[in-house]
């Protein structure tokens, strides 16, 4: 972190990541894990393969992506989509129908049906699947850290309550475009969540989601505080990124959680981390945010004009150089 872009006497750091690819993986590829819980509930090897499951769950994404964007936000506010819930409820049928439709012969018809809009969520599938897949990727079963990030945390909660750091106030946040999961995936994990999510004292508290929501915030001293102190996924802020409204909102709640003595923007420093580079680093950095990329895949090319990382570990050293 360069330390001429820094204001003249930060008192916060916010420091954000991104979640899916930057802090957490499936700890084997989707389609096999699809392919593999369906098998357990009695479908057919044959006709449900990884395979087919592959390209029957990008299909369905690019579909229902397309006809309810982030979740069905819009549609949840007026009363006519229940959120993410039903969301999956749908990709996952839709992928099974596809795999299924393939299998016999019928591609062409779920082809069509599909990218007219429809689902298929009326496919008769084994009671339990869907809730089944739904808990699989809520958790410790379908994802996993990448390896330097327990110690990436670790070391985070030492500079929070070393008094070496250079800022009163270490907040750490999570900045994802996903549903509100993501707080249960990374408690599977291991990792202590905060309470504070997008637009806590908002209307979007009131949105249907996964997470069983709190009332109050909870606290921790110095010595037990949080790694991931507020979450802000697109579907409780309102826009994906790279919009620049996630990262704002991201801010507005860093403050709320910062020290009373901080009464101006100015003394806050944000900055991001993540592995794409249109909608982590330049989406970020258009929001006037120091930003940096983590390319998790080796073979990811980038801009050469790129603030890069090759690990978590690597940022914590440099924020300790700060001191």
């Amino acid at each position: 972190m360069n330390s001429a872009h820094l204001p003249r006497h930060p008192r916060t750091l916010l420091l954000t990541l991104d979640a899916f690819g930057t802090l957490f993986h499936p700890r084997l590829p989707v389609p096999d894990q699809y392919a593999t819980t369906a098998h357990e509930f009695g479908l057919s090897r044959t006709a449900i393969t990884p395979d087919r499951l592959k390209t029957a769950f990008k299909d369905t994404f690019k579909a229902q992506t397309r006809k309810y964007p982030n979740y069905g936000r819009a549609d949840v506010l007026r009363g006519q989509y229940n959120g993410p819930r039903q969301w999956w409820e749908e990709v996952i049928r839709g992928s099974f129908a596809r795999a299924l439709a393939e299998n016999d012969g019928e591609a062409r018809l779920a082809q069509t049906s599909l990218q007219m809009g429809g689902t298929n969520e009326n496919i008769d599938l084994p009671s339990g699947l869907v809730d089944s897949l739904l808990d699989r990727f809520a958790g410790s079963q379908g994802y996993a850290l990448y390896d330097d990030v327990a110690p990436f945390f670790r070391r985070m909660r030492e500079l929070k309550t070393s008094g070496k750091s250079p800022f009163e106030n270490i907040i750490v946040g999570v900045v994802s475009n996903s549903d509100d999961r993501i707080p249960a995936v990374l408690k599977s994990l291991g990792v202590r969540v905060g309470d504070m999510r997008a637009d806590q004292d908002r209307s979007s508290m009131e949105l249907p989601g996964f997470e069983e929501r709190q009332d109050t915030q909870t606290t921790t001293d110095g010595q037990h505080p949080h790694d991931v102190d507020l979450v802000v996924t697109s579907y409780e802020a309102g826009a994906e990124k790279p919009h620049r409204l996630i990262f704002d909102v991201a801010r507005r709640q860093a403050q709320l959680l910062a020290s009373p003595s901080m009464n101006s923007e100015t003394n806050m420093l944000s900055a991001h981390v993540g592995d794409d580079y249109a909608k982590d680093y330049r989406a970020a950095r258009d929001a006037g945010w120091e930003s940096y990329l983590l390319p998790r895949d080796p073979s990811q090319k980038n801009p050469n004009a790129v603030k890069t990382l090759d690990s978590l570990t690597e940022l914590v050293t440099q924020l300790e150089s700060l001191s």
